[in-house]
């Protein structure tokens, strides 16, 4: 049997979406700072796809077994949508999210580095740390922006 042509629009369609998604439209090329930091962007893909098609009559309105005329067509949309950075370097790995909401997952990993200056702070009211320990930031710690 032959192959049905709507069969052929949906496999046209699916190749071109092959072509334009991959794994580096999802994890992005690295690139690396002078600094020896390495960005890799990660973000969100989503796409849909449609097919349709039909049969129809001759105009004087028999019909002509399987040498009906056919109608049909294709579509395919794509989103990309950056979500996050991953940043390598210093011995660390950071995941800094685009999305201002992210907030509070910054405030949670952030809070082992402000539990230290507290106690840096607290020991430096009691006489036994320097100031120039408790203004200087640790190491890898990045102001919320």
């Amino acid at each position: 049997m032959d192959e049905h042509p709507i069969q052929g629009l949906m496999k046209t369609a699916m190749e071109s979406i092959k072509e334009m998604v991959d794994v580096n439209t999802i994890v992005g090329d690295a690139v690396e700072t002078p600094d020896g930091n390495v960005i890799i962007p990660i973000s969100r893909v989503s796409f849909g796809f449609a097919a349709g098609g039909g049969d129809y009559q001759q105009k004087n309105g028999e019909g002509g077994g399987e040498n009906l005329p056919f109608a049909g067509g294709s579509g395919a949309g794509v989103s990309v949508q950056p979500v996050a950075f991953l940043v390598v370097g210093q011995g660390q790995v950071r995941l800094l999210p685009v999305d201002s909401r992210a907030l509070y997952d910054r405030l949670i990993d952030l809070a082992p580095q402000l539990l230290q200056q507290l106690g840096l702070m607290v020991k430096g009211q009691e006489g036994s740390t320097r100031k120039e320990e408790i203004s200087q930031p640790p190491p890898g710690y990045q102001p919320l922006a």
